[in-house]
Parts: structure tokens; sequence; C-alpha cells
């Protein structure tokens, strides 16, 4: 009989929407949407979760040293907390303790699916931790119950995300394209954006983005219809965005629901002098990544 695990360490990788259409909105006042989403290896979080004999239930506490821990709720209306809730009921072992520490570098109100990618790693991290008897198949059936964008988080790489994020098309996707992430000084909720889109009479987007060159044949350009929501929500990240692209010298696309920007570079070697002068230029924080395969990875 194997020895259980006291402590399971999961890294979650946040969720780039590199093209965004915004198809219509369902009965349940949802929006219907028709996504390119892939998994990004910067910035990422670190959730560790610890099996404890007393309470039994879920606690959820944030690192304080975590570059984005301001704001970050620690009740039942975290994701993490709500994912591991609704696993251990779902495999009768809700009175099992969970301590769960969430080490926190992907901002929040940036469009990179921070708190779904922290529902989904507290998923694969409790079950091993617990070693819980629930398959893949109940994961992602608790996961569409957490979040939109739960599912796509616990599977990752890239993928064709339809219906209201549910359904998922795993893609075949290149390793390692690159990107730029610069984020402003001030955050977007994701309801807000989409009311303002309601509101607007549901626009298209009015840019297009060429596509990194080693994607064109899959999809030739970018797109976002929530940017013209969001810009027309916080005017200033027009000026935020224009002054990114005057940096690089490349379009920019609105990640999400913002208020992040992303730049696709076609070369990773590029990133590093961007980043410095992008960062020397606009003062805010920006990070150079590349796309990744999983959206959780666990480690013991």
């Amino acid at each position: 009989m194997s020895q259980r695990l006291g402590r399971v360490r999961a890294t979650a990788y946040p969720k780039l929407t590199l093209s965004l259409r915004v198809t219509g909105v369902r009965d349940d006042g949802f929006h219907d949407l028709d996504a390119l989403v892939i998994s990004l290896g910067q910035p990422h979080d670190v959730l560790e979760a610890y099996a404890v004999p007393a309470p039994g239930g879920v606690r959820v506490e944030i690192d304080r040293d975590s570059p984005e821990h301001v704001g970050i709720p620690t009740d039942h209306t975290n994701l993490a907390f709500i994912a591991a809730e609704k696993l251990l009921v779902r495999a009768g072992r809700s009175g099992h303790g969970v301590r769960i520490v969430l080490r926190k570098r992907i901002p929040a109100g940036a469009g990179l699916g921070g708190g779904s990618a922290d529902a989904a790693a507290a998923l694969l991290a409790v079950r091993r931790l617990l070693e819980v008897d629930v398959d893949d198949a109940g994961l992602l059936e608790i996961a569409a119950e957490v979040g939109s964008d739960v599912t796509f988080c616990l599977r990752g790489g890239a993928a064709w995300m339809r219906g209201r994020g549910e359904l998922i098309e795993p893609l075949e996707w290149p390793s390692g394209l690159a990107f730029l992430v610069a984020v402003p000084p001030f955050r977007l909720a994701t309801p807000d954006v989409y009311r303002a889109w309601d509101e607007l009479g549901g626009p298209e987007a009015t840019r297009r983005v060429p596509a990194p060159r080693r994607i064109v044949s899959l999809l030739p350009e970018l797109r976002n219809d929530l940017e013209p929501a969001a810009e027309a929500l916080e005017p200033r990240l027009v000026e935020f965005r224009t002054a990114l692209e005057a940096a690089t010298g490349r379009p920019a696309i609105l990640a999400g629901s913002g208020s992040a920007y992303v730049v696709p570079v076609n070369a990773a070697r590029d990133l590093p002098q961007l980043v410095t002068d992008v960062g020397r230029r606009l003062r805010v924080p920006v990070v150079g990544t590349t796309s990744v395969t999983r959206g959780v990875r666990v480690s013991t």
C-alpha cells in the first residue's frame, strides 16, 4: 500500500484567447463564443495542496509575497476553493481537510484566466493528494460547473473553444510560439465587459491582427469582438495599446476581456530585448512567453 502524500504542487498556466468571436447571447445569459485559445508558460501561478487532519473542508490562503496577491479572495468565491470543494463532495470525501496555498503571478482582471487556471490546478492537485476516485471525465464535468474557462485550463495546449467555453476541440499546435504580454495599471472585470458588449449592440471587432507565421494556415488573422466593448468601458486601453504598438513596432491584440494586451512575436529570440525595451518605455509589467502543451503541471 502506497504512502499517502502530504503535499502536492501544481503549476497553473494562463489561458490566452488568441482570437475571439462572440456569436450571440444564450437563454441562460451566457454568450456563445468561437475562440482560439492556447496555454502560455508565463506568468504562471503555483498552487500547493496540503492534507490536514482537521478541520474538514477546504481552506485557501494567498502567499502575501506573491506579486499579484492583492484583492484575491480566499472564501467561497475563489474558483480554486469552489473546484476543490466540488471534487470532495462528488467523491464523498468532504470530511477531509485540504489547505490550499496560492502563489499568484497571473494578474487578476487582465483576461489571462488566472482564476480558472487555479481551479483546474486545484482539481488535479487535490485528486492526486487524496487519491480521489474521480476520473478525467468526472473532472471535466466538475470543471464545466465551476466556470466557463476551467474546462480548457484543465486540458491546456491549444483548442477551439465554443459554446460558453465548455465545448473544446483540441488542436495540433506548433510548440513554442512567442508572445509579449503587457499589463496596464488598471484591470477589467469580465462581466462588466460582456455587459458593455450587450449595451453596445454586440459589436464585431474593428481591427484584425496578422496571425503568427506558423499558424496562418489555421487562422490568417486574429480578432477580438470584446475589444470595442473593453475600450469603450475603459478608454485608457486605446492609449495603452497605441503606446505598446509603438514600442514594439508590431500590432497587439486584447487578451480575452482585457486588460492585458498581447503582441505575437515571430522569433522567441527577439523576446528578451523587446521585454526590456517595452518595460522601460511603458513602465508596466511585461512578460516574454511561449505557448505550452498543457494547462497544469502536477508534481509532488
